[in-house]
């Protein structure tokens, strides 16, 4: 622990470095994203049909979702900062090995599949990493807060994604968006490196009263040692992660039918020009941003006004149920611009439950955040990676109809799961711990 502090910053210290975690989000989803955008000429440049580029986009996911237990081991053993800097350098190394597959090998597609594989399992480490920065970091009343800034990098970072893309394959081609994702990576993850710490009491700019206010706030099962063996049987029995876990693969699924197929959906099945794609399909990062942060903001508040469970479970409830609605009312719209409207504001509502899926994890699995997330999070991928293949079948023989109806019905999945979910329980304690924390604040 660092005794000498030098005076503090004016905004909290917690706030300047979650900020540049949102920067690290906005980064990891420009470096897979931007496949999608440019999926159009790579499929043209390999001679490939949206089916084998499926299983590109599906590569990924896979890799991120194999990886997400060991990211959270890994961020319960090294910390936040080691890790996410590492992750960062090889996340640009293998951003740039997708732009060096050349075209004319025999197996090009299988290579692909590899690099985006390897690519998903440098970027598994993100978010279970930021969950374990945010419990030792964040005491409860501020995680949705937090989560929300993170998770607003998504949308952000996915939301520049199109029309910088876009523009940089318009005047270099699509190899140069990729070394350009890369260097972005690079770095963002230097400033990470150089500005942050793996706990408050670490950290020299962290003043006496913003240190006292996060001890006061982590909750009563956080340690600081982080040296307890890892309770495996607890957390694979908690309905609490199997639930979250069911919820995060359909909210997965959904956000990776726009994150993979949403640019060219609106190019194929609504028939709008490369440039015109490229605006509306920013709309549902614009919403998932919103969403995100507001949120975050809401679940904080409401948790605080009425109770845990209403700020951490019925809000997320209530969105995904929605999402489904604007799905089917978007995907069946005449329209294009309309389809476009209706189904962004589908991704942005479905964007407010995702702090309280980070949030709760925190809240509950204490200093096994990382590990907890890591586990939900796998769901997710699994539920993107069957999206990003299943999505064009679908579309194919049954029409885009199908494909979003499909996500609508796992939509209302993830809904129910969260009735299932008990935010005062604790992988450390007994249940009903958290909600005196949280009103104590």
């Amino acid at each position: 622990m660092i005794q000498n502090r030098k005076p503090a910053t004016a905004l909290p210290m917690r706030y300047l470095l979650v900020v540049l975690l949102f920067l690290l989000s906005s980064v990891a989803y420009l470096d897979r994203t931007n496949i999608s955008i440019a999926g159009i000429q790579i499929s043209h440049e390999y001679a490939i049909d949206n089916t084998h580029l499926g299983w590109i986009f599906s590569a990924f996911l896979i890799g991120y979702a194999v990886f997400q237990v060991p990211a959270g081991l890994l961020a319960h053993r090294f910390g936040s900062r080691r890790l996410l800097t590492f992750a960062v350098v090889w996340w640009g190394i293998f951003t740039v090995l997708t732009t060096l597959v050349p075209p004319s090998i025999g197996n090009a597609v299988a290579v692909l599949i590899l690099v985006r594989f390897a690519l998903g399992a440098g970027e598994a480490t993100m978010y279970p990493a930021a969950s374990q920065f945010v419990e030792r970091w964040f005491p409860v009343p501020e995680r949705g807060k937090a989560n929300g800034i993170i998770f607003g990098g998504v949308g952000v970072g996915s939301g520049f994604t199109p029309p910088i893309v876009t523009a940089i394959i318009l005047h270099f081609g699509w190899r140069a968006s990729f070394w350009f994702s890369a260097v972005c990576g690079i770095i963002a993850g230097i400033v990470w490196y150089l500005s942050a710490r793996d706990t408050p009491e670490e950290h020299p700019r962290v003043g006496e009263k913003e240190l006292a206010l996060i001890r006061a706030g982590r909750g009563p099962e956080h340690t600081e040692s982080a040296k307890r063996s890892v309770p495996w049987r607890r957390i694979f029995s908690s309905k609490e992660i199997l639930a979250l876990t069911l919820s995060y693969l359909a909210f997965g699924y959904v956000a990776w039918v726009f994150f993979g197929w949403f640019y060219i959906y609106l190019a194929q099945a609504r028939g709008l020009n490369l440039k015109t794609s490229a605006v509306y399909s920013i709309l549902p990062f614009i919403g998932m941003t919103i969403g995100a942060m507001g949120g975050g903001v809401a679940s904080d508040w409401l948790a605080l006004r009425f109770s845990l469970r209403t700020g951490r479970c019925i809000l997320p409830c209530f969105a995904m149920a929605t999402t489904s609605v604007l799905l089917i009312a978007g995907s069946r719209a005449e329209q294009a611009s309309t389809a476009g409207i209706v189904l962004a504001l589908g991704a942005g509502v479905l964007y407010i439950a995702q702090s309280c899926f980070w949030a709760i994890t925190a809240d509950f699995a204490g200093e096994y955040a990382g590990l907890a997330s890591g586990i939900m999070n796998m769901g997710a991928q699994v539920g993107g990676a069957v999206a990003t293949s299943l999505t064009p079948f679908l579309a194919a023989r049954l029409g885009w109809h199908t494909a979003f109806f499909t996500a609508a019905g796992l939509a209302v999945v993830g809904a129910l799961s969260w009735l299932l979910v008990d935010p005062t329980r604790s992988l450390a304690l007994p249940a009903n711990v958290l909600e005196p924390t949280l009103q104590q604040n």
